[in-house]
C-alpha cells in the first residue's frame, strides 16, 4: 500500500489536533481546547453528557477540571480516513486514556475509550464538527497514606 504525502500530511495534520486537544484540557488551557472544535460541533460522551456547540462543551470541561489537580490526557492509536472528495472532511479514530488527579493527590480516576470524529478542514486548520467518545473503563485508584503513586 502507497501512502501519498496528502495523506501524510492529513495524518501529521490531525495528530496535531488531537494532541492540542489533550494538551488544553491538561494544561487548563480553554482557549487551545475551544479551538479544535467548530462553533457548532456535537460531542456526545455517553453518560457523562452531550452537547450541541462548542462553548458550551468547552464551558463543561473548565468546570469538570477546575477543581481537579493535575490530569495527564493520552491520545494513540490514531487512524484517520479521508471521507470527502474534496478533501475538507475526514474521519478519525483515537484511543484515549486520561488520568485526573484529585486536588489533594490523594485519590486519581482513570477513564479509557475511544473517540470517533467527523473533521472538517477549515481556514484555520482541521477541526472536530462531531465526536462521540465511547468509555470502555473507568475507575478511581485511592492511596492508602498519601498521594497516589
Amino acid at each position: 500500500m502507497t501512502v501519498h504525502s496528502t495523506d501524510r500530511e492529513l495524518q501529521q495534520d490531525v495528530a496535531e489536533l488531537l494532541v492540542r486537544y489533550a494538551t488544553g484540557v491538561d494544561r487548563r488551557d480553554w482557549e487551545l481546547f475551544r479551538s479544535c472544535f467548530t462553533d457548532d460541533c456535537r460531542a456526545d460522551y455517553g453518560d457523562i453528557g452531550a452537547w450541541s456547540d462548542a462553548d458550551s462543551f468547552t464551558a463543561w470541561m473548565d468546570r469538570a477540571h477546575r477543581r481537579a489537580g493535575p490530569s495527564l490526557h493520552r491520545v494513540t492509536n490514531q487512524t484517520v480516513t479521508r471521507s470527502g472528495d474534496d478533501g475538507t472532511t475526514a474521519t478519525a479514530r483515537c484511543y484515549l486514556d486520561a488520568v485526573v488527579m484529585t486536588a489533594d493527590g490523594r485519590a486519581a480516576v482513570q477513564t479509557v475509550g475511544y473517540c470517533d470524529d467527523d473533521l472538517v478542514r477549515t481556514d484555520d486548520g482541521w477541526r472536530i464538527a462531531r465526536r462521540r467518545y465511547t468509555r470502555l473503563l473507568s475507575r478511581t485508584e485511592h492511596g492508602a497514606d498519601g498521594p497516589v503513586g
